[in-house]
């Protein structure tokens, strides 16, 4: 039986309602055996346990105990660690990395297929762009709704002009961008890449899904981006999607998508 894991003990530093859960799937994903190590958040922040392991104290982190190396690779950031699994884990599945030039192209500027070039660009929206906009919409919401309520009217007056002034324009922009990037998606899609599942769209999973449980639930949303709503729940129904959420519901009990 081949040893997908080369001879490495993974582990996976797991925080609720977090971005590790795209990690999660990705192990699924690749086949990969991984001890699971799960963690509660504590006043919406993550446990002081986590800066045992990073310094940040953030999550996702993993650490791999390799042979020949005198201590565990600790990595962190989901970006960074779906790019180091996939170069050493993805032989199994390659089509999660989009063959990467056109033939007869190779090592040519411009010789990289569509598919790969959307590869790249979405490995480093989904934190770059998409992201920041729904973090501000959770704060902004805090914001409106945290205070005493005697402070609430003053409150959700500056939530208010955050929100028509900047938030809304720029989530409706990045939810447009990402409907025609389905529509015009190479081979037809249903993926962003493509026809395959790719890192891209795992990497992309928890802000789909995040949008589409704050964002997309209004039935106006929905219709505005029907390409966008299929994809969220396309994304919640792979295989290994669903596999990562069965394995948090039997060591944690219970599993939440939101932010």
């Amino acid at each position: 039986m081949t040893d997908n894991n080369q001879g490495c003990k993974i582990t996976l530093y797991w925080l609720e309602q977090s971005r590790s859960h795209r990690i999660l799937w990705l192990l699924e994903e690749l086949q990969l055996k991984y001890e699971l190590k799960t963690f509660k958040r504590r006043d919406r922040l993550a446990p002081p346990e986590l800066k045992q392991v990073h310094q940040l104290g953030k999550s996702p982190i993993i650490t791999i105990e390799a042979p020949g190396t005198e201590k565990p690779l600790v990595l962190a950031e989901s970006g960074a660690i779906i790019e180091y699994l996939c170069d050493h884990f993805s032989s199994g599945q390659p089509t999660l990395v989009p063959e990467r030039y056109q033939a007869g192209r190779e090592g040519q500027v411009g010789g990289e297929r569509e598919e790969w070039m959307r590869y790249r660009y979405f490995m480093h929206y989904a934190e770059g762009s998409l992201m920041p906009y729904l973090v501000m919409s959770l704060v902004n919401d805090t914001v409106r709704n945290s205070p005493p309520f005697f402070l609430r009217p003053i409150t959700a007056i500056v939530a208010s002009q955050v929100e028509s002034g900047f938030l809304t324009r720029n989530i409706q922009g990045n939810l447009a961008f990402l409907e025609h990037q389905l529509q015009t998606a190479p081979g037809g899609g249903p993926f962003l890449c493509g026809k395959e599942l790719t890192a891209a769209d795992i990497l992309m999973s928890f802000p789909i899904i995040a949008a589409s449980g704050r964002i997309l639930k209004d039935e106006t949303q929905r219709d505005k981006y029907p390409l966008l709503v299929a994809y969220a729940k396309r994304l919640e129904e792979a295989d290994g999607y669903k596999k990562a959420v069965t394995k948090i519901e039997q060591v944690d009990g219970h599993f939440s998508a939101s932010m």
